[in-house]
């Protein structure tokens, strides 16, 4: 994708989207903490299906500590790799806890600190609590960057480094919610759907894929 199109590329995704967020279901920053790490490798819909019965009934992390790992799990189970995701969120809690006064942080270097919390997750947290302009690149990012163009990689990295520069300044905020919803609604991974693509003219995938 050639730099001159890039602007069209995110004012289009802005105008159908102007204001968009995630669609994992928080009230908190520690609600979404919670909610980013238990996502990895399931889908967001799973995730909101276990945490609407948890959240009302732990929803900070004395209370989730209050519960014990079987009580826990016993919210998450339906989510995969559960029994890991609930020991390292029971620990992440423990931390939050005993050295930042139940505050989820604000930096990267103590979010990453956590345990279960990478940096794609740090990511998340930044940007969607904080304001942050960065780049959670997951399954969805990394192809839609690669397949339009916009940013290539080879890894996730890769990819979250061409992005933060090519990006300009007034999309990076909300870029990676356009980015993610794109890839999971339109630029799909078995077939996309370039005949419903807005953004199609400006994207190197060829041949476009036809309804039929």
């Amino acid at each position: 994708m050639k730099t001159t199109q890039i602007e069209a590329f995110f004012d289009t995704l802005k105008t159908a989207n102007p204001m968009p967020n995630t669609e994992l279901e928080y009230t908190t920053v520690f609600e979404l903490l919670a909610a980013v790490l238990l996502s990895a490798q399931a889908t967001d819909v799973g995730v909101n299906k276990a945490t609407r019965k948890l959240f009302p009934v732990a929803g900070t992390p004395q209370a989730i500590l209050d519960l014990g790992l079987e009580g826990l799990e016993g919210y998450v189970k339906t989510i995969g790799l559960y029994r890991t995701k609930a020991k390292n969120l029971m620990e992440t809690c423990r931390i939050l806890v005993e050295q930042h006064g139940s505050q989820v942080p604000r930096t990267r270097e103590a979010l990453e600190a956590l345990p279960g919390v990478g940096r794609k997750t740090a990511n998340v947290v930044l940007n969607v609590a904080f304001g942050q302009p960065t780049m959670a690149v997951d399954t969805h990012i990394f192809r839609v960057s690669n397949r339009t163009g916009l940013a290539p990689g080879k890894n996730p990295l890769a990819v979250e480094q061409q992005l933060m520069k090519r990006v300009p300044k007034e999309y990076a905020v909300d870029s990676h919610h356009w980015l993610i919803l794109h890839g999971r609604y339109v630029c799909q991974a078995r077939k996309p759907r370039c005949w419903e693509c807005a953004v199609a003219q400006y994207c190197d995938f060829s041949p476009k894929v036809t309804a039929a």
